[in-house]
């Protein structure tokens, strides 16, 4: 693998990767006080309330940045710069359609989304939540537009200042909410509504920053627009490569998502079946939702980072016909990818108990059961890497079809497993875990047989996979030393985890 290729990847993945990083601490930083104003029954409802939104988001806009960008990267790699400029203007206009359908539905759907859950009070927050699809569609659509010019930078400073934005809202927000509320009812669910008014801000927040930055631009795109391509793309061509290009991303991501939703909905019915009490249902969804799932989401925002910044290299590459530097950049993304996921697994499951008790101090009530969650669940946090990557992988090199299927088997089978253990057994929020765990599994060996098959790929499982592996699992035995012993000479348990993780 050439330095250059490796330097190129590394820089747009790390950039990215780094933004990544940040807005997922700024993240913690300000779930852990909204996390104790909301309560355990306020943040069930957020996270429920998120997971319905995300799928309208999926379906609306997650496919935009990734759809856009490769498009415009295969134009941009052939100098068509006229035709990847009307193909970003037919982007924004079906964002624009596709956003506001999305936000009517989770607007005037609200109450039947409380229903359907069994959530008394999840209206509220959903319908903060609708406008919020709108702007993040188009948002998504000027991510794509930067990302399609190998120029990562912008979409890392938007998610910055809209997760700080977010983070300030929310908090203040939630705060002001709750202290206006007078029974718990009220409180759960007024706390997530204020909660979802930082989201909202944060993306308009960011849509004004990217505007912004596209304005100043205008001198560059006029310079590029001022030469002729060779090949004036129809209108008709553009809108259909944009849609056999959208739908699959669309598919493939709305599968992910609905995994998470529909968790919610067959834990939230299933529990209630069995005659389990409401509130701590939805108690255990919010330790799930909220406790678990952050923490398995900061390494694998990383993977997201480097799969984005990947596609339009590896695109511009399976455009020309380069198949040495396909390789190449699939190679460099896998294993840095690994080289971030396989130590944060194991680093999350050994030091489990400290990181509940530092970021989560007031919802002590289900701490152990949190820190089972994470010991069980961390390794979750290599599936998910490994099978974004590969999909990102697969959809570069046109194969579109591929992690869609793959993606739709792992859901199948994954509802069917969590509904099985969750009705047969005494598990509880156990079997979410394992269904958490075993769907990205699944997804990644299809991916990988199907990147092995049709693009005659070979793994280096020594490189990629065991090295990172072994050192992990050094690492891991070293940090767990270093915590245990310096816990018993200070009483502060974010001492002990700080010196733990150096």
């Amino acid at each position: 693998m050439s330095d250059k290729v490796k330097k190129s990847l590394v820089m747009q993945g790390s950039i990215l990767a780094l933004a990544g990083i940040i807005s997922k601490i700024i993240g913690f930083l300000y779930r852990i006080p909204m996390a104790n104003i909301m309560g355990n029954t306020g943040n069930g409802l957020y996270s429920v309330a998120f997971g319905i939104y995300n799928i309208a988001l999926t379906l609306s806009s997650y496919s935009m940045p990734l759809a856009v960008s490769k498009l415009m990267s295969e134009r941009i790699a052939k100098k068509e710069y006229k035709n990847a400029h009307k193909l970003f203007n037919k982007s924004l206009l079906f964002a624009f359609c596709t956003g506001l359908i999305a936000a009517l539905v989770l607007y005037f759907g609200a109450e039947f989304f409380a229903g359907l859950y069994q959530k008394e009070g999840l209206e509220r927050p959903l319908r903060v939540l609708a406008p919020t699809t709108f702007v993040v569609a188009l948002l998504g659509t000027c991510r794509g537009y930067f990302q399609g010019h190998k120029n990562m930078l912008p979409t890392a400073v938007s998610q910055v200042f809209e997760q700080i934005v977010n983070a300030v809202v929310s908090v203040l927000a939630a705060g002001a909410f709750v202290a206006s509320c007078t029974t718990q009812e009220e409180i759960a669910s007024y706390g997530a509504m204020g909660g979802t008014f930082g989201t909202l801000a944060g993306a308009i927040f960011a849509l004004l920053i990217l505007v912004g930055l596209f304005i100043k631009q205008g001198k560059v795109r006029q310079e590029e627009l001022s030469g002729g391509d060779l090949a004036d793309e129809e209108n008709a061509l553009i809108v259909k490569a944009l849609l056999l290009t959208v739908i699959p991303v669309i598919l493939s991501q709305s599968i992910y998502q609905l995994g998470y939703t529909l968790d919610d909905y067959i834990f939230g019915n299933l529990m209630f079946l069995k005659g389990n009490d409401a509130t701590q249902t939805t108690n255990l969804q919010g330790v799930f939702n909220t406790q678990y799932n952050q923490m398995i989401n900061l390494p694998t925002a990383i993977a997201s980072a480097m799969a984005s910044a990947t596609i339009p290299s590896i695109v511009a590459s399976f455009t020309v016909g380069n198949r040495k530097r396909e390789e190449e950049k699939m190679s460099a993304v896998l294993k840095i990818n690994m080289l971030f996921a396989i130590p944060s697994a194991v680093g999350l499951a050994v030091l489990a108990d400290p990181i509940m008790a530092v970021l989560f101090p007031g919802l002590n009530e289900y701490h152990d059961t949190a820190v089972l969650l994470l010991q069980t669940g961390s390794s979750a946090v290599v599936f998910y890497a490994l099978s974004t990557c590969t999909t990102s992988i697969l959809q570069g090199c046109n194969r579109m079809r591929g992690p869609v299927i793959h993606s739709g088997i792992s859901l199948v089978l994954h509802g069917i497993l969590v509904a099985a253990l969750l009705w047969f057994t005494n598990l509880g929020v156990l079997a979410l875990i394992i269904g958490n765990v075993t769907f990205p599994l699944l997804v990644c060996v299809l991916n990988c047989c199907k990147v092995k098959k049709l693009l005659d790929y070979r793994f280096c499982w020594m490189d990629t996979f065991i090295k990172p592996a072994l050192a992990a699992a050094v690492m891991g035995v070293l940090t767990f030393g270093a915590y245990t012993v310096s816990r018993q000479y200070t009483e502060a348990a974010w001492i002990s985890l700080i010196l733990g993780i150096l």
